[in-house]
């Protein structure tokens, strides 16, 4: 069998700490940025760590 592919999109969003865990960019930081408060927006540049729910289809995609 030959050997699986990982998915290029989640290749370039998702990044693997050293203790295994998985780091993602967080949503709604893109545009329509002035009516979102500058907590918010601050807040929302920070990489966050995969919830459990999501971990297992990420996992997935990066064949881990």
């Amino acid at each position: 069998m030959p050997k699986l592919k990982t998915k290029s999109g989640a290749k370039k969003r998702f990044k693997v700490t050293g203790t295994g865990k998985i780091k993602h960019k967080r949503a709604y930081k893109n545009h329509i940025l002035t009516k979102k408060e500058t907590k918010q927006k601050r807040r929302l540049g920070n990489k966050s760590i995969v919830k459990k729910s999501d971990l297992d289809n990420v996992k997935a995609m990066l064949i881990l």
